[in-house]
Formats: C-alpha cells, sequence, structure tokens
C-alpha cells in the first residue's frame, strides 16, 4: 500500500506537469496564431490592424484588435476579446465596437439604441483552426416620418492560416420615409480567402444574394427577387485579375417583368508588382499616423505605381451580356473588350486628370469592340440607323465610340 501511494505522487505531478505545460502551449499557439492572422489582413493592403492592451496570461489572454481604413478616417472598428486557454482549445468572446467619423463617435448606444454586437470563437490547438460568429442585435429607430427598422443578423467565420470562409446572414431591413418605404433582404454573404504568407499572392471568392429589393412611394412600385453578385479576385506573380457576374432573376414594375438575365465582367492585366509596391507605400505612410501625407501630396507619391499598373495593357471583357425587358421588347445578347493602350505611359499623369485636355489623353488609350446581335428596332431608330439593322457592331477607336461605321449620335437631345 505504501509502494502505491509512493507511485501515485510521482504521477500525480507528471500529470501536473504536462498539464501545466500543454495550457501555456495552448496559449503560445493561440497568441502566435493571432498575431499572424493580424499581420496576413493587413498585407492586403486596403486596411491598418494593430493590437491594443494587450496581456498576456497562463489561463486567460485579453486585448483589443483596431481594424481601420488605410485612408482616411470615416470608420474605425474596436474588437475587444477575452480568450481562456484550455489543454485542446482556446475560447473567445469579446466585443464589437465600430466607431465612425474623425470624432470616432461610438454607432451602438450614441447613434443606434442597441448593446454592441457580441462575438464568440473556438479554437482548436491541434489543428490551428478557428471558428466563430458575431450576433447583431435587431434595433428600431424612428426620426419624424423616418423609421429604420433592422431585424439583426449573424456573421460566422472559420478557417485556418492560409484560408478563411466567411458566412453572413442578414435579416429584413425596412426604411420608411413618410409614404416611401425601402425594404431590403434577406441578404447572404459568402466568401473565401485563401494566401501566401504576406499576401504576396491570393484568391478571394464571394457570392452576394440578395433575396429581395423593394421600393415602394405613392406613383411607383418597383420590386426585385434574387439578386446575386458573385466575384473572384486573384493576385500571382504576374497580375491582378477579377472576374464578375450579376445576375437578375427579375425586376417587377407595375406587376410585370421590367428586367432579368445576367451581365459577366473581367479585368485582367493589372501589373502585380506595381500593386504590391503601391500597396506597401500605403502601409508605410499608415504606419505614421498624423504625420502620414494626404490627399495630393499621397497621390504624387502614389502616382508612379499606380500608372505602372498600366504597364501590361489591361484589358475589360464582357464575357456575357444576356438582358431582357418584356415590359420594354428590348433584349440586349452579346460580348465584347476594351483594351488600355500602355503605349508612353509617361505621358500620363493622375495629377492632372481634373484638366479636359488629361482627360482626353487618357481616353485616347482606349480601343475595343462590342457586338450586339439580333438588334431590336427601336433601338435602331433611336440611334439614327436604318430600320432593318439586325446587327450592331459597337466600335471604340481611341477613345471615340462608332456604331456600324458612323460615330455614336447623341443619344438625348
Amino acid at each position: 500500500m505504501v509502494r502505491k501511494e509512493r507511485l501515485i505522487v510521482p504521477a500525480l505531478i507528471v500529470v501536473a506537469m504536462i498539464w501545466a505545460v500543454a495550457q501555456y502551449l495552448s496559449g503560445l499557439l493561440f497568441e502566435r496564431e493571432l498575431e499572424r492572422a493580424v499581420n496576413d489582413l493587413e498585407a492586403r493592403g486596403e486596411l491598418v490592424v494593430e493590437r491594443s492592451d494587450v496581456r498576456h496570461g497562463w489561463l486567460t489572454s485579453r486585448g483589443t484588435i483596431h481594424v481601420a481604413p488605410v485612408l482616411g478616417d470615416a470608420w474605425h472598428l474596436a474588437l475587444s476579446y477575452e480568450a481562456d486557454h484550455g489543454v485542446l482549445s482556446t475560447r473567445v468572446e469579446g466585443l464589437a465596437m465600430p466607431l465612425m467619423g474623425p470624432h470616432q463617435m461610438p454607432v451602438f448606444g450614441d447613434a443606434l439604441p442597441s448593446n454592441p454586437p457580441s462575438w464568440h470563437a473556438l479554437y482548436h490547438t491541434l489543428s490551428g483552426t478557428l471558428e466563430g460568429s458575431i450576433q447583431l442585435a435587431p434595433f428600431l429607430i424612428r426620426q419624424g416620418e423616418r423609421e429604420l427598422d433592422f431585424q439583426g443578423g449573424e456573421l460566422a467565420f472559420n478557417g485556418e492560416y492560409g484560408d478563411w470562409r466567411g458566412r453572413a446572414r442578414i435579416s429584413p431591413l425596412r426604411l420608411t420615409d413618410g409614404s416611401a418605404r425601402l425594404d431590403i433582404g434577406p441578404v447572404m454573404l459568402e466568401s473565401r480567402y485563401a494566401y501566401t504568407p504576406g499576401a504576396y499572392h491570393f484568391t478571394q471568392h464571394d457570392l452576394l444574394r440578395v433575396e429581395a429589393l423593394s421600393w415602394q412611394q405613392p406613383d411607383l412600385g418597383i420590386t426585385a427577387h434574387d439578386l446575386i453578385y458573385q466575384s473572384q479576385m486573384t493576385l500571382d506573380e504576374r497580375e491582378l485579375r477579377i472576374d464578375s457576374e450579376l445576375t437578375i432573376r427579375e425586376v417587377l414594375a407595375a406587376e410585370e417583368v421590367l428586367l432579368t438575365g445576367r451581365v459577366a465582367l473581367s479585368l485582367s492585366r493589372v501589373n502585380a508588382d506595381a500593386l504590391r509596391q503601391a500597396l506597401g507605400v500605403l502601409r508605410s505612410e499608415a504606419a505614421q499616423g498624423d504625420t502620414a501625407r494626404q490627399g495630393r501630396e499621397l497621390l504624387e507619391t502614389l502616382e508612379p505605381y499606380l500608372v505602372d499598373m498600366l504597364h501590361d495593357s489591361p484589358r475589360l471583357d464582357a464575357t456575357a451580356v444576356e438582358l431582357d425587358s418584356p415590359m420594354l421588347g428590348i433584349g440586349v445578347q452579346g460580348s465584347g473588350a476594351l483594351f488600355f493602350d500602355a503605349r508612353d505611359l509617361g505621358e500620363l499623369s493622375l495629377l492632372r486628370l481634373s484638366d479636359e485636355t488629361e482627360q482626353q489623353r487618357w481616353m485616347s488609350r482606349l480601343d475595343g469592340d462590342f457586338d450586339w446581335p439580333d438588334v431590336p428596332t427601336v433601338v435602331a431608330l433611336w440611334l439614327g440607323l436604318p430600320l432593318d439593322t439586325r446587327d450592331l457592331e459597337i466600335d471604340v477607336i481611341r477613345g471615340r465610340v462608332r456604331v456600324n461605321g458612323r460615330p455614336l449620335p447623341p443619344l438625348w437631345r
């Protein structure tokens, strides 16, 4: 019996030491992954992301993550968190505090009569994955005849270093102003962001779906169903490419179908190195805080990189245009492309774009074409073409538009 007791005590000590070490490692791994996620989010270039009031503890950690745009002070999101470290997982809870304007006025509690959204997450130590959600509470605002009724929503996220997914569902929202009323939703967003260290390469997929959109007033009523926008943004070694598509199931007016169809566009050949350099300059400026350059001075610094992004002659492709309006008896089907002439980029200036001569210089770099088969007669009449015109060939030559070989006539007379 004495021998067993002698064995039990050392065993308990060993187990306690293993638990303590595992607990300590769990906290270290959580902090490491959080720091990496913050750095990689900022590496995209659009945001400034930093932490404050950070306290590392054996059993708990806490702090605040600050997210703000690189340029300007229109908004600021403060995410407070408290993490309870376990051996196999860490539980995280906190509040999301959006602040608006240069004076950083709290949105919730001041502008909106609602509590700040709460968020929680679970970090799995062994797999390095994080999953969590943010709850948006309903609120109702009244100001005279105006009323904003928000039914709440939820944002969920999960993933691991280098691969994140997000899902959002926003309940219907109604804005009333006297006899006019705007209804939006439900709205759903699905997003996936995959990247290499430092966001040197990345791919982002987004799918936005608005189930219903309605504008009602005494003399006008328009309702849209299933507006779907999806895009894929890719930054690789050579270029930034954005492929997007908008699908409209139907837009109704006076109980008739006003519009239905889809449009697919693709932007390519945006020079990747110049883009990365521009984002690097932006991050450097943002790091200087109040002494950072703004406005024209900042544009002067960025201009060489922004212009150099056009080095590979960007092109915009309309890969599919399929729109139909039974109410108006007009249908549009076609495809085309628009190109930018990148020769002698040193002749161009972003700083002088307010000057009409400089605007013409930029416009003269555009060339392209668009084919529209089976054109409706009313469109041919509108363009001053023969009524038996069946196909339109729209050409852009050095910024000037020609239709079936003729200069584009004034569309509004």
